[in-house]
Order: structure tokens, then sequence, then C-alpha cells
């Protein structure tokens, strides 16, 4: 056996010194080259344990224990009984060995065990050269163990089965012949790909089968003439796994997706999806990276909808650049074939509930205290002819902004700077340019526990108005300045809760805001409106979105906010705050059909979050009308989460006097979802968010999911209401094959944005190799 490489005269004596130091051998052979060995016990060799490197193709030697050892120095080398080799981490055991010196090869005879590093492969019979790991073992069974190539962190890669023969093709690579393989443990798997032939490339962590079929407890599920995966999850070209599903608009649907892995930095998918209402449709998906920039374009085009009688499609596409030097560009581009793709073929509510698709493009400047952007932007908006006409946004063609802050003047003052150019467009509205010059000043006072904000700022606008419905063209200019007070105190204290050591504070603030009348009843709208009412709106300069109209105030807000902290951690564990404004002057500006405010105060606010028991936490909002003494606006939602895969939440929700698309009046809902395991695979999981208000359920869903140690399965039904009065049905399915492929329809999107909380149980989470 070649041990070490010395020369040749050197290796001649080494061989028989080497086998009696390291297996203890006590009595000399009678005969020159053979011998018998009668202590099997394995001894330390200090001068033997680290081989001499001559080159990084030098072997390292190896020790073998045997019952009996005989053979020819030099030659062949024949161990029997109990035998095992060791070489650095490689292990043989077999009932008997013969190993060629002039091939560095061994063969093994009966109850064969080999394994490399974390690999355990056993079987009758193999041949191997142990330096080049080329060879066969016929009959084996394999557990084949590897991390991520290149030294990338992740899960180990683990794959067993059995096979007529596997032949060693070099390290890392491996040829099944009429072989199974899984990623379930060997002794029983749940599931296996059978194929004739199988190569797994652990370099490249690819697997390639023929003749393959995929087989789940026992049944057949897949067959395939050619299968290629991946051996560590990661990308690769091949056809994926089918999506199998049902809806209620489009039937029965199928989808093979065909997964092309262009390059490193670039991927597309195509996929063909089977409707047995309404056709065959293509869908495919483009993605790019690049250390400058990145993109993603989508297209799905349905040649002939056998329900609408008409080709349909639509786009996406999304790409951001950094060209340096602080300049910076981004589209955004969006379009529909008609006004009922949405709601015809999507099962996603977030698609449903679309009316305005975005095609924009920026691009910007960006310097230290400074930045600049040019954007033209525009909307396709769909007009459901079921529903009332959509009203249409004003296109931006171009738009121009500039912003600039310096908070390093003297005395810490602070400046910031707006100015916008934007020429507006619509096709039956009036259009027109809109230039604005913000300037402002802050000059912040601020202790540890203090601080007061006085701010002084202008809004300088000026409108170039084309004529429109016979009237003439005119340019309004508007001036409006600004003063505000911001100031705030914190006051806190130790505090024992539930013998638990906390902090709490106390944040009384006053927000003082002073802004003229001005008359602006003659500017037209173009994107303003009446932002929401809350916390963030009460300490806000005005009280419309856009810039449109600039709010008249002279008033005052009073808040106060308390926090429990944990002192060790600085956790925030529970945040409460109340807060009202007072008005000292009648509202005059306003939009058109706005209702004119006439009280001195406004709405009174409060809002409590955070733990509130351990695994509970608990996000309430009021808005109460004291002058009616009713509630214009209450949510209320909880959450109990003490672990995951374990999630109950249920929350409340009323709005008084609120228009949306699928409510008229008041919204009154209520919505309750959750994630419970039933055993120890079993979970159930579901949502249902129904109206009080219009008698009808808003979105549904239910479903079961079995998570096995290699394997998981889920089922779930979907119900969503339209916008038109009517409902779309959905129903998933999926078989997800862990670290190999997923079969079936996918509802995890839906569930993670339908269920707060949602995600893997401790035991599936752990089951992935």
């Amino acid at each position: 056996m070649r041990f070490l490489r010395r020369g040749q005269a050197f290796r001649r004596l080494l061989l028989p010194l080497l086998v009696v130091t390291a297996l203890g051998l006590h009595e000399s052979a009678r005969a020159a080259g053979s011998g018998v060995v009668r202590d099997r016990s394995l001894q330390i060799s200090y001068e033997f344990g680290t081989p001499p490197v001559e080159g990084k193709d030098a072997p390292l030697p190896s020790f073998i224990e045997a019952d009996r050892i005989t053979g020819l120095n030099d030659v062949e080398t024949v161990a029997e009984g109990n035998v095992s080799v060791r070489r650095a981490d490689n292990v043989l055991t077999t009932d008997r060995l013969v190993y060629r010196q002039n091939d560095d090869e061994v063969e093994a005879i009966g109850n064969v065990e080999l394994r490399q590093n974390e690999d355990v492969i056993s079987g009758p019979h193999l041949r191997l050269k142990m330096a080049d790991n080329i060879g066969f073992f016929e009959a084996p069974r394999y557990t084949i163990k590897r991390a991520p190539a290149g030294g990338a962190s992740g899960p180990l890669t683990v794959g067993s089965g059995a096979a007529q023969r596997i032949d060693f093709e070099g390290k890392n690579h491996y040829r099944l012949s009429s072989a199974t393989y899984s990623t379930c443990a060997p002794s029983d798997p749940a599931w296996f790909a059978r194929a004739s032939s199988i190569q797994l490339d652990y370099d490249t962590e690819v697997g390639d089968a023929d003749d393959a079929t995929l087989v789940f407890q026992d049944v057949p599920l897949l067959y395939s003439p050619w299968l290629t995966f991946s051996l560590n999850n990661k990308r690769k070209s091949g056809v994926l796994a089918p999506t199998i599903g049902t809806t209620s608009k489009s039937g029965f649907e199928l989808s093979v997706p065909y997964y092309w892995n262009i390059a490193s930095n670039m991927d597309a998918t195509f996929t063909p999806r089977l409707m047995t209402k309404r056709g065959l449709a293509l869908g495919s998906e483009f993605r790019y990276l690049d250390e400058n920039y990145s993109g993603t374009l989508q297209a799905d085009v349905l040649p002939d909808d056998r329900v609408a009688h008409r080709q349909r499609s639509s786009y996406s596409y999304n790409h951001s650049q950094n060209f340096g030097r602080g300049f910076t560009g981004s589209l955004d581009l969006n379009g529909v074939s008609d006004d009922t793709y949405f709601s015809d073929l999507s099962s996603r509510m977030t698609n449903i509930a679309r009316n305005n698709l975005l095609r924009q493009g920026v691009f910007g400047y960006a310097s230290t205290w400074w930045n600049a952007s040019l954007m033209a932007q525009s909307y396709q908006t769909l007009q459901d002819p079921a529903l009332p006409p959509m009203a249409i946004p004003y296109r931006r063609l171009p738009q121009l902004t500039l912003n600039a802050n310096r908070a390093d003047l003297p005395f810490d003052g602070h400046f910031g700077f707006r100015g916008e150019f934007v020429r507006f467009v619509h096709p039956n509205q009036i259009e027109g340019t809109r230039t604005i010059l913000n300037p402002q000043f802050e000059l912040p006072i601020q202790t540890a526990a203090f601080s007061l904000t006085p701010k002084l700022a202008l809004h300088s606008t000026t409108y170039d108005l084309a004529g429109w419905n016979g009237k003439p063209g005119e340019r309004l200019t508007r001036n409006v300045p600004l003063f505000s007070l911001d100031g705030s105190v914190v006051f806190e204290r130790p505090l024992e809760l539930a013998e638990r050591s906390l902090t709490q504070t106390l944040e009384p603030r006053l927000y003082y805001l002073r802004v003229p009348t001005r008359e602006q009843s003659r500017i037209p709208v173009f994107d303003s409106g009446l932002t929401d009412f809350n916390f963030a709106q009460i300490f806000s300069e005005n009280r419309y979105s856009g810039d449109d109209r600039i709010g008249d105030a002279n008033q005052l807000t009073a808040a106060v906010t308390s926090r429990l902290i944990d002192p060790e951690t600085g956790a925030e564990l529970l945040r409460g705050a109340i807060g009202q404004r007072f008005y000292f002057k009648d509202q005059l500006v306003t939009l058109p059909g706005e209702t004119v405010r006439t009280t001195r105060t406004a709405d009174f606010l409060a809002a409590l979050s955070g733990e509130i028991a351990p695994r509970l936490t608990l996000d309430a909002g009021l808005q109460f009308n004291p002058h009616d003494d009713q509630v214009h606006r209450l949510s209320i939602s909880g959450r109990y989460q003490p672990e995951p895969g374990k999630v109950l939440s249920a929350g409340y929700r009323y709005n008084r006097n609120q228009l949306t698309s699928l409510t008229s009046g008041d919204v009154r809902q209520i919505d309750i979802a959750g994630q419970w395991p039933l055993s120890i695979n079993w979970s159930v999981v579901g949502r249902y968010n129904y109206s009080l208000e219009d008698h009808r359920v808003i979105e549904s869903v239910g479903g079961l999911e079995y998570n096995a140690d290699c394997w998981s399965s889920r089922v779930v039904l979907q119900r969503i209401a339209t916008a038109t009065g009517d409902s779309s049905t959905a129903f998933f399915i999926q078989l997800e094959l862990n670290g190999f492929a997923s079969v079936g329809s996918n509802p995890l999107d839906l569930l993670k944005r339908s269920i707060p909380g949602y995600g893997r149980s401790a035991q599936a989470a752990g089951a992935m190799p």
C-alpha cells in the first residue's frame, strides 16, 4: 500500500514498518511480505501521524486494521476479517479488502461501508482508486451531505437513496444507475425520485435524472424523460414543478414553468398557463441584477379568451439605475389590455382592487446637501363598466423638483428648500403648469429633556393655466407665509409592574401653527385632497395633501404620550397617546365639495399599542367627536403569538361615512385570522373578513397544513368579494418536497398577506436539511 512516497528504497522499507507500527504487530512475519496480525488494537504513531509533504498531489498515509493481513510488498495487500481502513477523514470497513499499490486501488467485498467526511455509502462490493475517487459501488445505499459550494453559508445539501450501481467519477461527482434520490431520512423516505440514471455534481450543485418518476407515499405523481434539479435550492435551468389550481372565473388551471438561468445575474421564467374556461396563456418574467442597475420585466398574454372573446395581455417593467457621480434613474411601467383584466384573471385581492396603473420615469441627481429630479408620470385608469366611472389622475409631463437641506448653520440653525415645476395634462380637465418655491428656516433648542423648535417658511406658488371651456388662460400667484412652534418635555420614572422593573415616560407636546388666509378658490385642483385625520396629521403644516390648497390655520395641538420601556434593553413595550387640536379662527380655505369646519375643537384622538401581556400585543385607535358625541373612527386589533407557527389575531374596524370600492356609507368590519397546530404535524390556517354594514364577506381563507420531516402540504380555499358585487373563488393545493421541488399552486403569498404573523412552524422550519 502506498502510504508515503520518498523513493523506491525507502518505500520498500517503510511499508512493513508502518504496518507494524500502526497496527501494533508483536509477532514478525515468517515470510517476507506476509504476516499475521494477532493484536488488532490501533496504536498512535507520532512519527507517521503527519505525512511529509512533497507537493499538493502527495498522497496521505493509510492505516489498516484486520484479523489477518497477507500480501506482497509494493504489489498487493489482502486484509480479511473486520477490516478497517482509514485515510484522513475517509473510513472503509468490510469483510475482505484487496489493495493494489501500483494503482492505489482498493477492492472491498462483503458488508462494505465507505464514510467520506459526512457521506455514508454501503453495499456488497466496492472498487475505488482512493486518491482520485474513481471507481464503482455495487447495489449501494447512500447518504451524501455537502456544504454549499465556494464556502458560501447555508444549510447542508442532503441526498439519500439506493442504486443498482454508483460510479465515482472524481471528487464530488457521482453517476447512479437504476437509482432513487430523496432528501428524507434514508430508512423510510416519504417521497423519492426514481430514475434509470442520476448524475450528482456537487461542484455545481446540480442533479440530472433520466427517465424519472416522482413518487410520493408510494404513489407516482409525475413522470419526465429528463429531470434536472438543484442540490442546494440554487438556481438552474430546467422545467419547474407544475402548478395546479382552480378558480371560479377561470376554471381548472395548470401551469408548467420553464426556468432559464441565463447567467449569475440574469434569469428568465416562461410559464404556459392552461385555463379550462378561458384557454391557454403564456406568462414570462425576465430579471437582471448588476452592481449599478437591476430590473424585472413581466408579460402575460392570453391570445383568445373563450369567455371574453378577445385577446388579453398585461405587462410590468421596473428598472433602477445608478449612473455614478450622484446620478440615478428608474422606470416603472405597467399596463393591461382591458379594464377588467385583473378582476377576471387574477386571484390576488391587491390586483383586483387596482384602478390606476402607474407609468413613470425618473432621472435624478443627489449631492451631500441637495438633490434634483426630473420625472414624467401618467396612469392607465381601469374603468369597469359595472362600476361608477373612476376619476382620471392628472399626468405630470414633466415634473422637475429641487430640494436642499443644511443643518450646519450658526446656532444650530436648519435651512430647507423645496422647489417644483410641473406641467399637468388631462384629457378632459383644465391644464396648466405650477411653480413652487418653498424656503424654510428652523432654530431648534434642545436639551436631554426639553425641546423647542420655532420655524418660519414661505410657500410661493405660480400657476399658468391654459384656456378651457371657452375661458382664456390666466396666471395666478399665491404667497403664503407660515410660522410654527413645536415644544415637548420628557419626564421619566422607575416603575415596578408585575415584579418587573420598567421605566415609564410622560411626554407632553404642544404644537402651534399660524398660516394666514389666502384666496385660493380660483386655483384648480391638480393633485390635492383632504388628508386622513390622525396623530401624524395634527402635527403637520397643511391639512391637505398636494400643493393646490394651503390650509389657513391659527391653531394649537396638545398631546401627551406615555411609554413603558425596558431599562436594560431600551425596548419599548407599550405606548399610549391622547391628543386634540384647538382652533382660534374659522376655516375659510376649502376644497370643492368640502364641508367647512365651524367648531373650535377638532376630534379627540387616542391610541394604545404594544405588549399588554406575554406574547399578546394590542393596537387600538379612536377618533371621537365631542360635539355630536359620536365615534367617527375606531380600530382595535390583538395578536397572540407564543411561538412561530402559532398565531391568533382578531380586529374590529369602524369608519363613519367612508366610501370605498367595496362598501358604501359606514364601514364596520371584523377580521379574524390565525394559524394554529392541531397536532405535531397538522395545522389549520384561516381568515374571515366580514362587513357588518353590507352583510357580506369581504375575504375568507381556510385551509390545512401538514408539516413532516422532509415534506409539507397545504390545501387552501379563498373567496374574495369584488367591487361589482360578485365574488371570485380560488383553490390552492401544494406539495412541497424539501430541498427538491414544489408541486401544485403556491398559497404562501396569500397566507402571509392574509394572516398577520404567519410563518413556518418551528417543527417545519427545523425539518429543512
